[in-house]
């Protein structure tokens, strides 16, 4: 049977980054939920539709087929692709940061991705990070981990990503959009972010991005009885 890792937690927790490391470490597969999510929220804001529409966004996907939306495997590297275009690197913009959360609390998202992931984890050993894999789309993963760290220090992080760019938020605003993304996943109606009951918690607060990663590598070792 394949070894399924669930890794939820808020935004700007590292989730990806570290899920991406461990996975490389241990040969498995990086399941990126949340590109998913983006990629339907870049779609929508590239056809004009706003990612609240609860009318409008279900009615752009009834007009796609399942496999519209796909994360690819090149070279080892997932790439998120809407029909045959890559999105990768168009998705990771604030907007439509923003976009996805708001968009993963319409139901009809949710259930057209839903049997994207499922069928990637029972298909091959994976580590999957999102806000609702361990409770609600891996329920039974070998193991589960709510990843996190304080708002100020995910804000920090994040600063000093988008500092590099061009049109740079402060960062007084881009701890305000923490804050808004923690309570729009916390509070929406569909799978809020929580963590499972028998999730494991790590706090990466304190600790750098090898200190994160060698925490959730021993976690999943010890848990899981890999070597």
């Amino acid at each position: 049977m394949p070894v399924n890792i669930a890794i939820d937690g808020p935004a700007g927790a590292g989730k990806s980054t570290i899920a991406k490391a461990v996975s490389k470490q241990l040969g498995f597969i990086y399941v990126d939920t949340g590109a998913l999510y983006r990629a339907v929220a870049y779609h929508m804001l590239s056809k004009g539709i706003a990612a609240d529409d609860r009318k409008g966004v279900p009615e752009e996907l009834e007009k796609l087929d399942s496999g519209y939306f796909s994360l690819r495997f090149i070279d080892g590297t997932q790439h998120v692709f809407c029909g045959d275009e890559d999105v990768s690197g168009k998705i990771r913009t604030p907007e439509v940061s923003m976009g996805a959360s708001t968009v993963s609390a319409i139901p009809e998202v949710r259930k057209f991705l839903f049997e994207l992931q499922r069928r990637i984890a029972s298909e091959n050993n994976i580590i999957m990070d999102g806000r609702d894999i361990g409770t609600v789309v891996l329920p039974n993963a070998d193991l589960k981990i709510y990843l996190t760290a304080s708002p100020e220090e995910r804000a920090n992080r994040r600063f000093k990503e988008l500092s590099e760019k061009q049109g740079c938020p402060t960062y007084e605003q881009v701890l305000a959009d923490i804050k808004q993304r923690d309570y729009n996943d916390m509070h929406r109606d569909i799978s809020p972010l929580k963590r499972a009951d028998d999730a494991v918690l790590a706090d990466t607060s304190d600790v750098d991005l090898e200190g994160a990663i060698k925490m959730v590598l021993e976690l999943v070792k010890d848990k899981c009885g890999i070597t």
